[in-house]
């Protein structure tokens, strides 16, 4: 049994902004199923949810803070977490890192240097806790410094650094370094310096033991100046410590014969009830209801990165055909003003929904024929895996972990049986549009599109088989 710190700024279901919170409320879950004893720490947000009584643990005194460690468990599980409590930190009200501006808090450099700080103390059993880790597995650059620091201390864990993404990397002025108070040892360019500037992804990607990202396609892939971010050199470097890890999802939440936030179960033998999601769907968007017309979905971040721009553009097109479209998101203001003025001249044919709701994500996965992902990036992504889950057909590119994840419905995977989605090559309008009418084809073609529904529903993206290539890594690490 090893015993792990996993780091984490976010974790589903206390906080959520994206994917890593999904990450680390999954896979610390289906560690401790293959019997390891493992610990969540993250900071104590203002917007934190509860789901359990919450213990005082203890308290330490870090860069002259009292810092307290409160104690609960993840819902349905019996893995502990631990909360690091700094009001002066960690109480701003809502998103984690940025203000209701979008702009990054400004305090964003002391505030995870201190998560960092503290995860460093629990790891060398310093905090009065009675318990020391064997492995430290650290998450994006919120918590890059814990392995620099631990690169200083004896008789210390070995650190494992996973990318969620390359394109956060937690870059501050020099002049922060101070304000930090960070070992010296660790300031040039080998170390956490980058262009002048404190980088804390560099602490993980230059002294973590192993490093992983979250698709073997995106691990090639940031080894290139297209998606490395200047950083594509060194990871070259420690390519023989880096390793692509796919993401699992969780399969109890995300389960149509389960799930309490649709009105209508079903399985892939039972398809036909997929239709009344559907319906539901509609008539909650206030769309007009027709079973026999193709709604297409989109759940995200409405950035660049996420192709979004690559939607708006070909809108006018796509909705003069026999469609509907459902939008669940938030992001870019200008993005979110777009899809509004759209909305407005398609009041039939679009409905947009700007922010995030659990229970319309549920019902929109559930309810779509089509799910659009067609990011310019994709470390991983996590829909496209729920909307096969779900007999909902993606359109994706060719990118990270959406190559990793859809098969195409190439002519010969239909007849082997394998196609589960379609995928397009090119970031350009014309392009997924062209994936679109491809669907749309296949969607004519009930015969076929059940056959692809029923591929797509009994591929494995459960986190069993993720988590333990991740605890055969932790194994093999030598110190």
């Amino acid at each position: 049994m090893k015993k792990i710190l996993f780091v984490t700024s976010e974790a589903h279901p206390f906080i959520k902004t994206g994917g890593l919170a999904d990450v680390s409320g999954s896979l610390p879950k289906a560690l401790a199923e293959l019997s390891q004893d493992i610990k969540v720490i993250m900071p104590y947000y203002q917007a934190t949810k509860t789901f359990a009584d919450i213990g005082y643990r203890c308290s330490l005194r870090v860069d002259n803070r009292d810092v307290n460690i409160l104690e609960t468990f993840m819902p349905d599980s019996e893995v502990t977490v631990w909360l690091v409590d700094c009001p002066e930190f960690y109480q701003q009200p809502g998103n984690p890192y940025v203000d209701a501006q979008g702009n990054p808090w400004p305090n964003n450099a002391e505030r995870f240097a201190l998560l960092c700080r503290i995860a460093v103390e629990v790891a060398m059993n310093r905090a009065y806790l009675d318990w020391k880790a064997d492995i430290v597995h650290c998450n994006d650059w919120q918590t890059g410094l814990v392995p620099a620091l631990l690169s200083l201390e004896d008789n210390r864990p070995a650190t494992v650094f996973t990318i969620h993404n390359m394109a956060y990397q937690g870059l501050f002025p020099a002049n922060v370094l101070t304000a930090l108070n960070l070992p010296g040892q660790l300031w040039h360019p080998e170390g956490l310096e980058f262009h002048d500037m404190l980088s804390f992804i560099k602490g993980g990607l230059v002294y973590a033991d192993r490093i992983t990202t979250v698709s073997p396609t995106y691990a090639l892939e940031i080894q290139t100046a297209l998606y490395g971010y200047g950083l594509e050199g060194l990871l070259i470097h420690r390519s023989p410590d880096l390793v692509g890890i796919i993401n699992g999802i969780d399969t109890s939440l995300w389960n149509p014969e389960t799930d309490t936030y649709i009105p209508q179960h079903y399985n892939a033998d039972s398809l036909a009830d997929k239709q009344h999601n559907k319906t539901e769907l509609q008539k909650r968007m206030a769309l007009p209801v027709d079973s026999s017309i193709p709604v297409l979905g989109l759940i995200g971040r409405l950035v660049e990165q996420k192709g979004i721009d690559l939607i708006i553009d070909c809108l006018p097109e796509l909705l003069a055909m026999p469609v509907q479209f459902v939008l669940l998101g938030s992001g870019d203001k200008s993005f979110e003003q777009r899809l509004q003025n759209l909305m407005h001249v398609y009041p039939n044919k679009l409905a947009i929904t700007i922010g995030y709701n659990e229970e319309l994500a549920h019902l929109i996965e559930a309810g779509v024929d089509i799910f659009l992902m067609p990011s310019r990036f994709e470390p991983c992504g996590l829909n496209q895996m729920y909307s096969q889950r779900y007999g909902t057909i993606p359109i994706v590119r060719n990118t990270g972990g959406l190559a990793d994840t859809v098969v195409d419905s190439l002519s010969e995977n239909i007849v082997n049986h394998t196609a589960t989605g379609i995928v397009f090559n090119d970031a350009n309008a014309s392009a997924l549009l062209e994936a679109i009418k491809r669907t749309l084809l296949l969607y004519g073609l009930p015969d076929a599109w059940l056959i692809m529904q029923k591929n797509a529903m009994h591929s494995d993206f459960s986190w069993r088989q993720s988590a333990q290539h991740y605890l055969d890594l932790y194994r093999n690490i030598q110190l």
